[in-house]
């Protein structure tokens, strides 16, 4: 769910998921076109939660969401298309909400731990070669990490209204948030999703799990500078990028960040898409992201 590193402040130490949470995560997955496998890959930094969906002989597509909206975000996706045209394996993040164990006492705290933790996801998947890598929102912002750190390992990278990746916070949206990042209640949750997505019907159980993320224990996310990635065009065989914006985000301007990318990436396709709110995005335009995706 959340756009950003802000989210999650706290540290507590890990439990077990609540049967309530592990009741709203099954409804939500419930969703997924059918067949759905799930896997615990094992990390440096804990068991990793990854849904598979989509034939096993496709273009194996890894996907990072945004911080606390676990994978089941990308079920929409899944049904729209994209489990047709490839092997969806949509990851929860160690230490936020979801069904991931973290390792006590190896938090992943920088950078480089996301990027280790990455890299025994991708081993764990056990991909025959480049990787097409997509996250939405904070989970686009490790994306962009991963494809600075290890380029060679990726065929392309889809960054979905990636936060803090092209351009900052806009001050009004985090001054909204506060109040879900000092105390997140279900209440609280609703109410700045409802403002953020401009009132859009989004999916009932989507959010009943997000409604029982305000009691998950998540870590505190990794924070960092913005990713370099002009350098990207400059390898011999650079990863295909792909830049899809969110035209009503509230989080940034849109067309200022989608200027800042075709500078930073001149060679990749940028787009922004209209009337689509940043939280919402994987779940109202589930179709369109599908067809960006198979269109290669």
């Amino acid at each position: 769910m959340s756009p950003t590193r802000l989210f999650r402040t706290t540290t507590p130490s890990f439990r077990t998921p609540s049967p309530s949470f592990r009741a709203a995560y099954g409804a939500a997955l419930a969703q997924w076109p059918e067949p759905v496998e799930t896997a615990d890959l094992p990390t440096p930094y804990g068991l990793t939660r990854v849904t598979l969906c989509g034939p096993a002989g496709a273009p194996p597509l890894v996907l990072l969401p945004g911080g606390g909206a676990t994978s089941m975000v990308w079920g929409a996706c899944a049904a729209a298309g994209l489990a047709r045209t490839h092997r969806v394996c949509a990851v929860d993040l160690v230490g936020d909400p979801g069904l991931s164990v973290p390792e006590p006492g190896r938090a992943v705290r920088a950078v480089g731990d996301l990027v280790g933790w990455l890299d025994a996801v991708i081993d764990g998947l056990g991909v025959d070669g480049p990787v097409t890598l997509g996250g939405h929102s904070y989970g686009a912002w490790i994306a962009s990490h991963y494809a600075v750190a290890r380029p060679a390992r990726l065929g392309r990278l889809v960054l979905l209204d990636p936060t803090l990746v092209f351009a900052g916070l806009r001050p009004g949206y985090v001054l909204r948030a506060l109040p879900m990042l000092v105390r997140p209640t279900p209440g609280r949750i609703r109410s700045f999703l409802a403002w953020e997505s401009g009132g859009a019907v989004l999916d009932p159980a989507w959010l009943r799990l997000q409604d029982e993320t305000a009691r998950f224990p998540a870590a505190r996310p990794v924070t960092g500078p913005r990713p370099d990635l002009t350098g990207l065009g400059e390898l011999p065989v650079p990863p295909r990028v792909d830049v899809l914006f969110a035209g009503s985000a509230r989080c940034h301007d849109a067309d200022r960040a989608a200027r800042a990318a075709r500078r930073a990436l001149p060679d990749a396709r940028v787009d922004v898409l209209p009337g689509t709110s940043h939280h919402a995005l994987p779940l109202t335009a589930a179709g369109h992201i599908a067809r960006l995706v198979a269109a290669g």
